[in-house]
């Protein structure tokens, strides 16, 4: 039992530093909306957020699947570098033919440690990072006008670009420190980069009032270059590398392996995302809306419903974050009852956290949009999302699951059958039932994602106890 304890602290203990590190980020960039919106106005605001999709995407081309990679195969490693000791041990206690063996058969097992694997995510990354910058500087001006239809995002785009390496080490660091089980790094970083951004931004502007100089977009991109570096010189200066041993190319093929269906997944969603964006307000128009109309609409679900919905979910993309390396590290040791315990434990645990929401945003959803959206669809759209509540938070931990256990294929197709599902209800039920189509679809959509992920779990040859 005692074990059984301090096994789950590092759980425990990592998801509550991210979590509370995930709230303090997401008060601080509110109040960061609202300082923007009051100095570059709506229209500013629009033309900075056009560039977020582009931003995204280069993320998920470059550095957050390999994170994900980084992070299971150093838990692994970590495990393995441990179980090595031991057999070295043993060997000099017991210098016997079967030690030797058993020595040398898991050393060609272990294809590197951990910093071998950092070293190889980082070039691999870093990389990725190079091509993208400069494809992205040099393409930003058709981009801008051919794809986002507004030229003003060239420079802006341009500038984003220089930050993709910084934020691709952070990111390969944040992989390193989640694969051993410590969050003390990235959640403080995650806080470095956001504080540094605003406190940027709020300096670049009062420079430019004190010099009587127009207010420029281009000094909130410049806020985001700022962040990137912070959180990357932060993150740097706590790593103290081993001795790397290992295959180098070998870890890379590992990491490219794992996370290329990651990266397709992450990528298909990105874009899908965006056609669902692109078609919603147009389906919306289909049914009887005007065009004012539909963009209104638009705006309250995106704007105002989904990321109060959405809030929550910091503690179950916490969980998921510490659930990845602990999970692959079960795996690594071959302990199945450790993986069943903890699929069952967050089937419970989502499921509890989803429906006390779901509670919650039925009794108070409306009075929410009411008081603080002042509109009172906002507040039918938020007790109607409410139902996706135990899916979302479920389908969420139960990918991350998967995604340890090596299953990054299966989280990509899944990823593939929710949007497939919601893009559906945008093509062919909105047009005949408005807006609640949409929302049938999210709900149906989660409810697939969340069942089909424990579907998998329950089938899966990694998790079977013995007979």
């Amino acid at each position: 039992m005692k074990s059984d304890s301090l096994r789950n602290h590092p759980l425990i203990a990592g998801t509550m530093l991210l979590t509370l590190a995930g709230i303090l980020s997401r008060v601080i960039g509110f109040f960061y909306r609202i300082f923007l919106s009051q100095r570059i106005g709506a229209e500013g605001m629009g033309i900075y957020q056009l560039t977020i999709p582009i931003y995204i995407l280069t993320i998920s081309v470059t550095s957050s699947a390999i994170q994900t990679a980084i992070s299971r195969f150093v838990a692994q490693a970590a495990v393995s570098t441990a179980v090595s000791g031991s057999h070295s041990s043993a060997s000099r206690e017991i210098p016997s033919e079967r030690a030797r063996f058993s020595m040398r058969r898991h050393t060609e097992d272990v294809f590197c440690n951990e910093s071998c694997y950092l070293r190889a995510g980082l070039i691999l990354s870093l990389s990725l990072s190079f091509l993208c910058t400069v494809l992205l500087f040099r393409f930003a001006e058709p981009i801008a006008v051919h794809f986002l239809e507004e030229k003003r995002c060239a420079s802006l785009l341009q500038i984003i670009a220089l930050s993709i390496p910084f934020g691709a080490v952070h990111s390969c660091i944040n992989g390193y420190f989640y694969g051993l089980k410590k969050t003390f790094v990235p959640a403080v970083s995650q806080l470095m980069e956001q504080f540094v951004r605003v406190a940027s931004v709020w300096l670049f502007f009062q420079i430019s009032m004190e010099k009587y100089q127009a207010i420029s977009l281009n000094l909130v991109v410049w806020g985001t270059v700022a962040g990137e570096v912070a959180a990357m010189l932060f993150s740097i200066s706590f790593v103290r590398l081993k001795k790397s041993h290992g295959n180098h190319f070998r870890a890379m093929r590992q990491i490219f392996s794992l996370s290329l269906p990651l990266t397709a997944n992450r990528v298909m969603v990105n874009l899908l995302q965006s056609l669902e964006a692109v078609m919603l307000p147009g389906q919306l128009r289909l049914y009887g809306y005007s065009a004012s109309e539909a963009l209104s609409v638009y705006g309250i679900l995106t704007g105002m419903a989904l990321p109060m919905v959405l809030f929550p979910s910091v503690l179950t993309n916490s969980v998921s974050v510490m659930l990845l390396p602990l999970i692959a590290e079960a795996q690594e040791k071959q302990e199945k009852r450790y993986i069943i315990n903890a699929i069952k434990k967050t089937c419970f645990y989502s499921l509890l956290l989803g429906f006390l929401c779901t509670a919650v945003f039925l009794v108070t959803g409306r009075w929410i949009g009411s008081v603080l959206f002042s509109n009172e669809l906002a507040g039918t759209f938020i007790v109607t999302l409410g139902w996706i509540c135990p899916f979302l938070y479920l389908s969420t931990t139960l990918h991350s699951i998967l995604n340890g256990l090596g299953k990054t294929t299966s989280t990509f197709f899944l990823n593939i059958l929710g949007l497939g599902i919601r893009i559906a209800f945008v093509l062919f039920v909105i047009p005949i039932t408005g807006i609640r189509g949409y929302l049938w679809g999210t709900l149906l959509s989660q409810i697939s994602m969340a069942g089909g992920a424990l579907l998998l779990l329950i089938r899966s040859r990694n998790i079977r106890k013995h007979p």
